[in-house]
């Protein structure tokens, strides 16, 4: 709900809801952290559907490294699993705007699983993702040779794998309800990845 709906349902100035919103964001970061997954917290031998999204923000004139050149627009970059039944499963840390879907899953750790954490003799698990992912072992539908058709074979296949991969965009689209987190994020960067674990704690302590 927009700070100026909310000052003129509670009958005060805008500024005030700034700062309520300013003072209980930390708060609510805070507690609830240790409700939301991090790698270490995943089943390691769990296939996963992975997608990334970027959560939009206000064009910071210095912050240059906000802006992501696939979307055309400022934002930071998180990483979003989903269990292959449609669960949220886990978000990664955000980082700049300008990070690609694939260098920011490496940096996540999702896909440094340790051998010690396998049963004995079995592989990591191959995530689900689209082509920008493709590189890092994981499924991924397959590109049109440059020049060439998509041999008929590749495309029944990527229509078998996009037919998983929906489930991971229904689950960013639920993320998204949250307003703060689809309608470009105004206060200042630095608070927007508190935001975002605020955001994120609540969805998974009350909605899943």
């Amino acid at each position: 709900m927009p700070q100026e709906l909310l000052a003129e349902l509670y009958g005060v100035w805008q500024a005030t809801v700034s700062r309520v919103i300013s003072t209980y964001t930390p708060l609510i970061a805070k507690a609830l952290q240790a409700c939301v997954p991090t790698v270490e917290d995943l089943d390691p031998t769990a296939q996963l559907i992975i997608d990334g999204t970027l959560l939009q923000c206000w064009s910071w004139k210095d912050h240059p490294e906000l802006y992501s050149g696939k979307h055309k627009t400022t934002g930071l970059n998180v990483q979003v699993a989903c269990t292959l039944s449609g669960t949220l499963a886990w978000v990664s840390d955000p980082q700049d705007g300008c990070t690609h879907d694939a260098q920011a899953l490496r940096r996540s750790g999702l896909l440094d699983v340790p051998a010690t954490d396998l049963p004995d003799g079995a592989s990591p698990p191959r995530h689900i993702g689209d082509k920008g992912y493709i590189g890092l072992g994981m499924i991924t539908p397959k590109r049109k040779p440059a020049k060439l058709p998509l041999h008929p074979d590749d495309k029944a296949y990527n229509r078998a794998v996009n037919q998983i991969r929906y489930k991971i965009e229904r689950v960013i689209a639920n993320i998204k309800t949250w307003r703060v987190l689809h309608t470009g994020y105004r206060r200042p960067p630095e608070t927007f990845p508190e935001t975002i674990t605020a955001v994120l704690g609540l969805i998974f302590t009350y909605t899943l």
